[in-house]
């Protein structure tokens, strides 16, 4: 594969020997093609055909000179907001079919120009945006982090690793063997910290361990009840996303206690912790609908999932610990995250290309404008009440001082007895 350096160099030449096809879609294209290695390393990949193909879909009928290219400070101010992640519109139809939200078109197109045009830097573009070869576009990087979350975790991971995630990095979707192995030093430190604060706290045992969509939360659940379930504990879960309204009802709010069944959520949880079974509803992920109806009531012909209570009781999920009267129940809140990059790349394998879950574009749709708003209005709240972070992406484990010093306190007495 020639270098950024020599394939410019040749399209230049092109483009001298032959200018106006320059102001065309072809020399656009190859131009683009070779500025896009220094974007994304899975283009290296791709035959100029194949970019050309895709590109195609994102091309503007008058052409690209038509595309204005916004200054740099317009277009890291309105990504900032969150009324423009807030307008996405997830169905909008032409045609009768579902089409992409022109804002998040427009976005790629503008960025591409200037891209070509050697307005954006490709290290500008990167810090604020990550491209998904799947989809063809450019979504908001979103930031998880902030100074106040840092020092909530006394300012520095309680364990760092190699960050073995890059070896996705070209891929253009990730399946659960790639991203188990890349995870595995990190999960195998986190198994062996809660194995330990179990022994401190003993049992029954709640915890809690949210994060977005595709992070991996059902995967290392599956992971510690077998781990645990070996040393004679008796396990179950109650999985937040069974809780949830219809669809069609959640689509466009904020994702708090009024989009599930919280009043079932709030006595589910009571009655596990006093060793009750309990009966709550049941999600079809398929047709988005609840088992039960808005108001809370067993729908006609469906069937409940039945919990029985347990030494361990995993709470899987969003956003329960940051409701003071949940947050109370919980022995240990994590968050289990993996930047957004990455669980595009599982949702596109997961629930695209398996579970067939959603239209193509609706996803795309969906995924650029939900990533922002949900860390703004339910990790950001997390991470600043949780007792620990375990970061995937960036290979790190965070703990608040409060439990390393519960940490530090049992290793001491079991040195001891030792």
């Amino acid at each position: 594969m020639p270098s950024f350096e020599v394939m410019v160099s040749i399209i230049n030449k092109d483009k001298m020997s032959e200018p106006s096809i320059f102001s065309g879609h072809t020399a656009f294209s190859k131009d683009l093609f070779a500025r896009m290695h220094q974007i994304h390393p899975g283009i290296t990949e791709l035959e100029w055909y194949e970019f050309d193909y895709a590109l195609d879909n994102l091309t503007p009928p008058s052409g690209w000179n038509a595309v204005p290219v916004l200054k740099r400070e317009e277009i890291s101010n309105r990504i900032s907001q969150v009324d423009f992640f807030k307008n996405i519109q997830l169905k909008p139809v032409r045609e009768n079919r579902i089409v992409l939200d022109e804002k998040i078109a427009s976005l790629t197109q503008t960025l591409f120009k200037g891209l070509v045009e050697g307005i954006y830097s490709p290290e500008w573009i990167n810090s604020l945006f990550y491209f998904d070869i799947r989809s063809f576009l450019f979504f908001v990087r979103t930031r998880y982090d902030s100074p106040e979350i840092t020092a909530h975790f006394g300012g520095k991971p309680f364990l760092e690793f190699e960050k073995r995630q890059k070896e996705l990095d070209a891929c253009q979707d990730v399946g659960f063997r790639e991203f188990a192995s890349a995870n595995r030093e990190v999960d195998q430190a986190f198994i062996g910290i809660l194995e330990k604060l179990i022994r401190i706290s003993g049992t029954p045992f709640l915890l809690s361990i949210a994060g977005p969509s595709g992070a991996g939360k059902t995967e290392i659940v599956d992971r510690l009840r077998s781990t645990l379930s070996c040393s004679g504990k008796t396990i179950t879960s109650i999985e937040m996303d069974n809780f949830y309204k219809d669809g069609e009802f959640r689509d466009g709010k904020v994702l708090d206690q009024n989009v599930i069944h919280f009043n079932l959520f709030r006595q589910s949880l009571q009655q596990i912790l006093e060793g009750k079974p309990v009966s709550i509803p049941r999600y079809n992920f398929l047709t988005t609908t609840s088992s039960h109806d808005l108001e809370g009531n067993l729908r006609s012909g469906e069937t409940p999932l039945l919990i029985e209570p347990a030494d361990i009781i995993f709470l899987e999920g969003n956003f329960p610990f940051h409701l003071p009267e949940i947050a109370k129940r919980i022995g240990v809140k994590i968050v289990y995250l993996t930047d957004d990059p990455v669980r595009l790349k599982r949702k596109w394998r997961r629930d695209i290309d398996y579970r067939k879950k959603y239209d193509q574009v609706y996803f795309c749709n969906r995924y650029f404008r939900t990533q922002f708003l949900r860390a703004q209005e339910v990790y950001r709240p997390l991470l600043e009440v949780c007792d620990m972070l375990v970061d995937t992406t960036s290979a790190a484990i965070w703990i608040t001082p409060a439990l390393e010093a519960r940490l530090t306190a049992a290793q001491g007495k079991e040195s001891n007895q030792h």
